[in-house]
C-alpha cells in the first residue's frame, strides 16, 4: 500500500471529518467518504472535476490564489453547517494545491462526538482508578491476638479522620501495607486513588520527580510531555510512603513542606499545585534512633508520628499461626490451582516452634513452597516433611569481634557475609536471594552496592 493509499484509507476511517484535496488548477484529486455523503455524490462524479463546479463558493479557490490558509470559517453545504479550514500545499516554495477539512459536521454531531469522547475518557478514568484502588480492608488482617485486635480497632478509628497522618512501624513482613490499605478503604477517601511509593526502590536523583512530577523539558531523558507525580495521582485519596526511613535527607525537607502546606511544585515548574492527600508512612527502622543519629529529620518524624501503629512480629503472637496457615492454604489453593485440604499436627507444631524472622510474608512463602511440593507428590495434606526451616545453613558470625570493633561494624560484617553466602548458594540469582533473605529486590541491590559486591 502506497503512502497516498494509506492516507486515503485513514481519512475514510474518520466519520466526523470531511476532507478534500485539489491540485493547483483546482481539480479534485482526493475526497473522503464523509464529504461525499454530505455532497450526495459518488467518487466518480467528483474526482478530476473542478472544485468550482462542485461547491461554487469554495474557499479553496481563494487559498490557491492567495497562498494563505483560511481557518475556522462557517461553511454550508446541502443545508449542513460545517466549521472548515482550507490550507495551501507547497512544494519547493510553489503552491501545488489545497487541502480542506471540517472537524464537526454540525452542532448536533459535534455534541454527539463530545459525548462519545467524554464517555471514552470516563471509561479510561475508571480503569485507572481500578488500578489505583486499595486492595484490602480490615477483614484481610487475620489474627485473634488481642494486641492485633486493639491495633485494628485503633486504625479503624483513625481512618475516619481523613487528614490525619499515620506512621505504621514493624518488622519486614508483618503486614504494614495491609493496614495502610485498610485505613484508606475505611475512610471517606476510599473512592479516590491509593498510591504506593517504595522510597527505597527509587534512586535518590529520581525521587523528587517521581513524587512531585516534572514539567516538559525539566531534565535530560525526561518525558518530553512532562509527567504527573505520585502526589497528584493520589489527589483526593491516600499516598502510602513505604520504607520512609530510606528517604534521603534532602527529600525529607521537601516532604515536610507538602505535609504542612498541602502544596507541591513540579520539577522545572514555577506554579504551586494544591493537593488534597492523606499521607500514610511505613518503616521497619527505628526512626527515633535515626533522629538521634541525624539521619532522619526530627520535625518530619513528629509530623508523621501523629498516630503510630506498631505491628507485632509473628513470633510475638504465635497463637495466630494456625489461623494464618488455614487462611493461606485457602488463598494459595485458589491461586496455584492445588487441592490441599489442610495441615497435619506435626507439621503445624513444627511451624509454631519456628521464630519467623520474615514474619507473615515468610510464612506465606514457606506455605506456597510446601503446597507445590505436596501437590507434586499427590498429597492432600501438608506435613512436617514439606517444611525445612532449620537454621543450620544460615551464615553465622565468623568471630566474636576484634578488639575495639563496634557492634555496628560487626553487624555490617555479618550482613555482608550473609549476602555473599546466600548469593553463592543461589548462583547469584538475585530474585531467589531476595526471597531467601525476605527482602525486596531493590533492597538487595542497595545492600550489594553498599558492600561493593559485584554481580
Amino acid at each position: 500500500m502506497s503512502t497516498w493509499q494509506m492516507l486515503e484509507y485513514l481519512f475514510d476511517q474518520i466519520p466526523y471529518m470531511a476532507t478534500i484535496m485539489v491540485d493547483k488548477e483546482g481539480k479534485v484529486i482526493f475526497i473522503n467518504k464523509t464529504y461525499l455523503r454530505i455532497l450526495k455524490l459518488s467518487k466518480k462524479e467528483v474526482i478530476g472535476k473542478h472544485i468550482g463546479t462542485i461547491t461554487p463558493r469554495s474557499r479553496t479557490l481563494v487559498v490557491l490564489k492567495t497562498g494563505r490558509a483560511e481557518v475556522g470559517y462557517n461553511w454550508i453545504v446541502n443545508d449542513q453547517h460545517l466549521i472548515a479550514t482550507s490550507l495551501p500545499v507547497y512544494e519547493n516554495n510553489e503552491i501545488i494545491g489545497s487541502f480542506a477539512y471540517s472537524i464537526f459536521l454540525n452542532i448536533y454531531e459535534a455534541k454527539n462526538l463530545v459525548e462519545d469522547l467524554l464517555s471514552e475518557l470516563n471509561m479510561y478514568k475508571s480503569q485507572v482508578n481500578c488500578l489505583l484502588r486499595s486492595k484490602y480492608d480490615f477483614d484481610d488482617i487475620i489474627g485473634e491476638d488481642q494486641r492485633l485486635k486493639d491495633l485494628k480497632f485503633l486504625a479503624a478509628q483513625i481512618a475516619h479522620h481523613k487528614n490525619t497522618t499515620v506512621l505504621i512501624s514493624g518488622e519486614s513482613g508483618t503486614g504494614k501495607e495491609l493496614f495502610a490499605h485498610a485505613i484508606h478503604n475505611s475512610s471517606c477517601r476510599s473512592p479516590f486513588p491509593f498510591v504506593r511509593v517504595n522510597c527505597a526502590a527509587i534512586p535518590e536523583n529520581l525521587l523528587e520527580a517521581e513524587l512531585f512530577g516534572y514539567e516538559k523539558g525539566a531534565y535530560t531523558g525526561a518525558n518530553k510531555e512532562g509527567k504527573l507525580g505520585k502526589f497528584e495521582l493520589a489527589n483526593g485519596g491516600t499516598i502510602f510512603l513505604d520504607e520512609i526511613g530510606e528517604m534521603p535527607l534532602s527529600m525529607q525537607s521537601k516532604l515536610l513542606v507538602v505535609l504542612q502546606e498541602q502544596i507541591i511544585e513540579r520539577l522545572g515548574g514555577v506554579q504551586p499545585i494544591k493537593v488534597d492527600v492523606r499521607v500514610i508512612a511505613a518503616t521497619n527502622r527505628e526512626l527515633s534512633q535515626m533522629v538521634q543519629e541525624g539521619t532522619f529529620r526530627e520535625d518530619l518524624f513528629y509530623r508523621l508520628n501523629v498516630f503510630n501503629i506498631n505491628i507485632p512480629a509473628l513470633r510475638n503472637h504465635k497463637r495466630d499461626i494456625p489461623i494464618l496457615v488455614n487462611h493461606f492454604i485457602d488463598k494459595l489453593n485458589s491461586r496455584l490451582n492445588t487441592h490441599i485440604s489442610g495441615i497435619s499436627k506435626d507439621g503445624l507444631d513444627y511451624l509454631c516452634q519456628y521464630h519467623w524472622p520474615g514474619n507473615i510474608r515468610e510464612l506465606e512463602n514457606v506455605l506456597e513452597r510446601a503446597l507445590i511440593l505436596a501437590d507434586m507428590e499427590k498429597s492432600r495434606q501438608l506435613g512436617r516433611k514439606h517444611f525445612n526451616l532449620s537454621d543450620y545453613d544460615r551464615p553465622e558470625l565468623l568471630s566474636d569481634g576484634k578488639p575495639g570493633e563496634s557492634l555496628k561494624a560487626m553487624i555490617e560484617e555479618y550482613e555482608k557475609t550473609a549476602l555473599l553466602k546466600t548469593l553463592e548458594k543461589t548462583d547469584f540469582d538475585k530474585k531467589r536471594t531476595a526471597a531467601y533473605l525476605n527482602i525486596d529486590l531493590s533492597s538487595l541491590y542497595r545492600k550489594m552496592r553498599k558492600h561493593k559486591i559485584l554481580s
